[in-house]
């Protein structure tokens, strides 16, 4: 049995089966799932964070494409889907690639959503490979928001290597932030952690630099949703702040993320489209209000860590050392 959760997966035959996904906001307290037999039902999933993180979206969507071609509206779809979430690249190459098929035969774009699927599998365990010597006996990691299973199609991006040393008996410690305003560390990546019987210590996001210093932190290792060309690296909000943390204390900061997620066409982060969220997510996040209600709120979902702050990037090919235009170019054309 696996030690970690299977996010989503197709249930069915082209003409009549379904996107099967675990609704992730109602973890920890519920494991619950969600069928999607519709597109609608796939962006809504996408747009309201039942399924969310780059890879898994990027997943999602192609699954979505093959229930729009079941429909007739196959071009329609794709555009719709498009709108879901701006940032995440995978998003946007995943569905790209169903288009590039050329075809409206469900049959068909089932077989490439599958092979999507079990390619970003792949991936995540290949970077988990390439991440892990980096954790030895005795490490102490950070981790930021859910770069997990529940992120992706396989074991995760920054988890993949927490997975493989749990697995290989290496003792370690994972500390956890919670990742406000919706809390992915703490409902998400320390439920996914805990579950497997892995050693992970949930902290407020402000607790990090204290945590840096008291508890000699090893290594900082978070996910990513777009990188460009020069390294800058889009992840969840709060991550630019651990990286100038990690700078400042000496601790090496690694991103991980497999290919897809790379957007070679934006030289920088500065071109990186940055999500803004419904702010009730700060003000009445989880149902209760949390501030006064005329207050004024400015809620992006993501930031950009620029590359000089990167210790080094981790994909399925290797990791990328020194982080810079000339390294990531490489890294992807080879």
């Amino acid at each position: 049995m696996s030690p970690y959760p299977q996010t989503l997966e197709w249930i069915g035959d082209a003409e009549k089966g379904c996107l099967r996904l675990i609704d992730q906001t109602q973890l920890p307290d519920v494991l619950t799932h969600l069928d999607c037999s519709d597109v609608a039902a796939v962006w809504d999933a996408i747009k309201r964070l039942r399924v969310r993180g780059a890879p898994a979206i990027g997943v999602a969507a192609a699954y979505g494409c093959v229930l729009g071609a079941r429909s007739g509206n196959l071009k329609e779809s794709i555009e719709y889907l498009s709108t879901s979430r701006p940032t995440a690249v995978n998003l946007f190459w995943a569905l790209e690639r169903m288009k590039n098929l050329e075809s409206e035969d469900p049959h068909r774009l089932l077989t490439e959503a599958r092979a999507i699927h079990v390619e970003d599998a792949a991936m995540c365990k290949a970077i988990g490979e390439n991440a892990l010597p980096l954790i030895s006996a005795g490490s102490i990691v950070m981790t930021h928001c859910n770069a997990g299973a529940l992120a992706t199609g396989g074991m995760g991006t920054a988890t993949a290597p927490i997975y493989l040393a749990h697995e290989r008996g290496i003792s370690f410690r994972v500390y956890a932030n919670e990742t406000r305003p919706l809390l992915q560390g703490a409902r998400l990546t320390a439920w996914e952690l805990s579950s497997a019987g892995i050693d992970v210590t949930l902290i407020c996001d402000g607790m990090a630099a204290h945590v840096m210093l008291d508890q000699k932190i090893s290594l900082v290792i978070t996910g990513a949703d777009r990188i460009a060309a020069n390294g800058d690296v889009a992840n969840k909000i709060g991550t630019y702040g651990l990286a100038v943390l990690a700078r400042h204390h000496g601790i090496p900061f690694y991103v991980a993320a497999p290919s897809t997620t790379f957007d070679l066409s934006l030289p920088s982060g500065e071109k990186i489209p940055i999500e803004q969220r419904d702010p009730d997510e700060i003000s009445r996040g989880f149902g209760r209000q949390t501030a006064p209600k005329n207050v004024r709120i400015y809620n992006p979902a993501f930031d950009v860590t620029p590359h000089e702050l990167i210790t080094g990037i981790i994909t399925e090919r290797g990791i990328i050392q020194p982080v810079n235009e000339q390294s990531v170019r490489w890294s992807q054309n080879t």
